[in-house]
């Protein structure tokens, strides 16, 4: 007789579990401290590197090259001779001009001595010292246009550019040798808004990457920001001074820069794992709710990236944690579960 009762009450008890709601588990997370720190949104340019001092180097006065003395990349010394003009028809000049000063010397000297005997008058000595003068400064020319028909290094540096060869016919002023100086070191010129180039000034600090040279930042600060925009592109040109830590970088390599201008705001900053839903500056992240043990969601602005870094400028006032690893996986009120 009780067998029935009993058989009730097992389907009863079967129907209660079968309706009872499933706990879900929780989300394994990570999470990471937001940290505040005074940060400015970096300027980003491409630009070109160059010696700061390019220097082209020619002859005064024309002439045929005689000899070209280095090739382009070749590494030189100040005063060292790079290329010279044949001197035979320039010597000639000297050589007259030197004959010039000794016979106006002799006619000075004769008009002095005839003056002495009332025979010359004054005029004349005086025009015979005049004519010595003029002679003088003939000779001193010449030697001056014989010394700078050789090109010498004005500094130490590197050959860039061999605009001309030997036996070639130039101009006065034609560039014959390009000279990178390595006086004052080698600048990437960028140009760059103006909105970011009142925000620069020298001193700033910058990271600067080359293609040539994968995955090695190079360390770098503003040297220059120019005063006036360039007029045919409106951009301003910053040159960035790089430390090659002892690596040759060679002129003319493509490099993008990461400039950081010391003027900032206090900003939170948070892991870019941590950021989800990015819209434009709207953004969500997620941190523990006071029990430790739920999601809560919170949408936050989102100002820029910094490095690994995102600084978030608003919608995280009080918030000591955000959550990283698993933070794909919640939603608001999920049930979390830290892990180390």
């Amino acid at each position: 007789m009780m067998i029935l009762p009993l058989l009730v009450l097992a389907a009863c008890g079967r129907d209660a579990a079968a309706e009872a709601p499933r706990v879900p588990d929780a989300v394994a997370v990570r999470t990471a401290p937001v940290t505040r720190e005074w940060v400015t949104r970096p300027v980003e340019a491409t630009g070109t590197l160059h010696s700061k001092d390019e220097i082209q180097l020619s002859f005064k006065i024309g002439g045929i090259v005689a000899r070209v003395l280095v090739a382009e990349g070749q590494q030189v010394r100040r005063g060292q001779p790079l290329a010279t003009l044949d001197l035979r028809e320039i010597d000639a000049q000297v050589a007259a001009a030197r004959s010039g000063v000794d016979k106006a010397q002799r006619d000075l000297d004769r008009a002095e001595a005839l003056y002495a005997d009332s025979v010359a008058t004054l005029a004349q000595v005086q025009d015979a010292r005049t004519g010595a003068d003029v002679a003088r400064s003939g000779l001193q020319a010449a030697a001056f246009n014989r010394r700078y028909a050789t090109i010498v290094a004005p500094a130490d540096g590197v050959v860039l550019r061999r605009l001309a060869e030997g036996g070639e016919l130039v101009a006065p002023g034609a560039p014959i040798v390009v000279l990178g100086s390595s006086e004052r070191g080698q600048v990437l010129r960028v140009g760059v808004a103006d909105r970011d180039a009142v925000r620069l000034k020298p001193g700033d600090a910058a990271t600067v990457r080359f293609d040539a040279f994968p995955g090695e930042p190079f360390a770098g600060s503003v040297r220059e920001v120019a005063p006036a925009a360039d007029p045919m592109t409106g951009t301003y040109q910053v040159e960035v001074s790089v430390s090659g830590g002892g690596k040759p970088l060679a002129s003319g390599l493509v490099g993008r820069v990461e400039l950081r201008p010391a003027a900032g705001t206090e900003m939170a900053l948070v892991p870019i794992s941590a950021i989800l839903e990015a819209d434009g500056t709207e953004a969500t992240v997620y941190t523990l709710a006071a029990d430790g043990r739920t999601a809560r969601r919170l949408p936050v602005t989102v100002g820029f990236i910094a490095g690994e870094r995102v600084a978030v400028s608003g919608g995280l006032d009080g918030v000591a944690n955000v959550v990283t690893d698993g933070a794909a996986y919640l939603g608001d009120g999920v049930a979390v579960k830290v892990v180390p």
